[in-house]
């Protein structure tokens, strides 16, 4: 590297750190209304540390903390960029998770950071290895793993609920089959959400299980088993909280319902598995086609091949 390159990048850090200082300095930060209000409601007193509930740890409350008007900048920087805020927040609901979406865009920042110092990393070393340093190349590389941490992030999300959703399918046939003995031993469609939830675990049951706390912290049970449906995705479990709300309404009997929404499930889960085997039948294909048939072929072959070029000579 030579001396004029190493000059340019320390002055170009150097002018990035000043004017990161100056922006963020409290004479030219806008003052935000908790600040305008506090001194007007500086008598309440704080609230108990112990009545509250526990603090967030990890990396997202260690960024905040060390980088917090940048972060918030860059949160809402990447959400105007992308949007879709309400795709967002509905897969949000459906991985079950109390994160926002704002806090869901610090953490697309953060590991939009991650990846722009990793891809920094590897430029860094490219160019050390080479002896050379490419200012375009390091550029892109650094702009890509930018890019590439805050959409995998995303992706990831999208992963998240994909599995959540096939443990609720997995689960959700054993929990129908529950509730549809408890209701022919003579339970309530309420007690026996109550009796499942407390025997069984899994994603199903916690979400059956929160819908009773609302329910029973003042809020319909009916709406909150609509909620249930509402945060997921799946028809299977559509028709099963119908089956419950019809049920609750109007005292239709429920056992046998509950019963062949399982068999459904069960017959789709079969369904899938064909497909994926169907699928896996067709990959598999690829490396005997591609693979094992050409090296068959030239193991048979070779031994002629090598016969008559001998006799021809």
């Amino acid at each position: 590297m030579s001396a004029s390159l190493a000059g340019m990048l320390l002055g170009l850090a150097a002018a990035a750190g000043v004017l990161l200082v100056v922006t963020f300095a409290p004479p030219f930060r806008s003052v935000r209304l908790v600040d305008r209000l506090a001194p007007y409601v500086h008598d309440t007193p704080p609230p108990s540390r112990l009545l509250g509930t526990v603090t967030e740890a990890g990396l997202l409350t260690a960024a905040r903390r060390l980088f917090g008007p940048v972060v918030a900048d860059g949160a809402r920087l990447v959400d105007r960029v992308l949007g879709g805020r309400t795709a967002v927040r509905r897969r949000l609901d459906a991985l079950g998770s109390d994160t926002g979406v704002e806090d869901f865009r610090v953490e697309q920042v953060v590991w939009g950071g991650l990846g722009l110092l990793g891809a920094a990393l590897v430029a860094a070393v490219g160019s050390l290895v080479a002896g050379d340093v490419n200012v375009l190349s390091m550029a892109l590389l650094c702009l890509a793993g930018l890019v590439g941490g805050v959409l995998g992030r995303d992706w990831w999300l999208t992963q998240q609920v994909q599995r959540r959703e096939e443990l609720l399918l997995a689960e959700f046939p054993v929990v129908a089959e529950l509730l549809a003995l408890a209701v022919t031993a003579g339970e309530g469609p309420t007690a026996a959400i109550a009796r499942v939830t407390r025997l069984s675990g899994g994603e199903l049951a916690r979400e059956l299980g929160a819908a009773l706390g609302r329910a029973r912290a003042g809020v319909p049970l009916a709406e909150a088993l609509q909620q249930v449906a509402d945060r997921t995705s799946l028809d299977p479990l559509a028709r099963f909280v119908d089956g419950l709300l019809v049920a609750l309404e109007r005292g239709t009997p429920l056992a046998e319902v509950l019963r062949a929404q399982a068999a459904d499930v069960r017959e789709a889960g079969k369904r899938r598995l064909l497909e994926a085997g169907g699928r896996k039948e067709i990959a598999m294909m690829v490396p005997v086609v591609f693979l094992v048939l050409p090296v068959t072929v030239l193991f048979a072959l070779y031994p002629g091949l090598i016969s008559i070029v001998s006799l021809a000579r």
